[in-house]
């Protein structure tokens, strides 16, 4: 999974306040909202350190993602032979690795912008947002953001690296094979020892 150290910005400051009128914001506004808040983040990534960064990005990660509908769907066919107590296990434990992914990569800011290049369908009544990550003395990357409704709101429920590679579909395939080959248990150990190694510095942008 590529690294996402420094893929950031907006071409405005979302404060968290915007939050507020989430449930009634389009999906491009979802997108600038967390592109605001990790703005915000990273040029006080310094000063927040790894949990400072957590606790900010926690309840906008909640706000704009659809984390609970990406926890199952990143089981695949698994999530059925769950029980309730082992589904919210895991919903936990896969919430709390997603944001630990962004706390620990978006660490240093270097004047990176983010662009937004518009909407279009995405199939099953979602939408996609486009977007390029502007690098500056860099390659300039594209990422699109898959949204759908839930409830009022639109929320994110997928991200497309280069446009094109979606990092649900390899979560689903790299949890998928853990599972079948060590079993759910090994699969939950697994990623606390990742949350683990991104608080510490020990890793960066982890797919597993």
């Amino acid at each position: 999974m590529a690294r996402w150290r420094g893929v950031v910005a907006g071409t405005a400051l979302l404060a968290l306040v915007t939050l507020v009128a989430g449930a009634a914001s389009g999906p491009s506004q979802v997108v600038s909202t967390l592109n605001g808040t990790l703005l915000d983040v990273l040029k006080q990534a310094e000063k927040l350190g790894y949990q400072g960064r957590y606790d900010r990005l926690r309840p906008v990660m909640a706000d704009v993602f659809d984390l609970d509908f990406m926890g199952e769907k990143s089981l695949g066919r698994h999530w059925k032979g769950l029980g309730e107590d082992d589904r919210k296990r895991w919903i936990a434990v896969f919430r709390e690795f997603t944001t630990a992914n962004y706390a620990a990569n978006f660490d240093q800011y270097s004047g990176q912008s983010f662009e937004l290049l518009g909407e279009e369908p995405g199939g099953n009544e979602t939408t996609l947002v486009k977007t390029r990550v502007v690098n500056p003395g860099g390659e300039n990357v594209e990422l699109s953001y898959r949204l759908q409704r839930s409830g009022e709101s639109w929320r994110i429920v997928d991200v497309y690296l280069k446009g094109t590679v979606s990092e649900l579909a390899l979560r689903r395939s790299d949890y998928s094979s853990l599972i079948e080959r060590e079993g759910f248990e090994a699969l939950v150990t697994t990623l606390r020892g990742k949350i683990a190694d991104l608080a510490a510095g020990r890793g960066k942008r982890e797919s597993v």
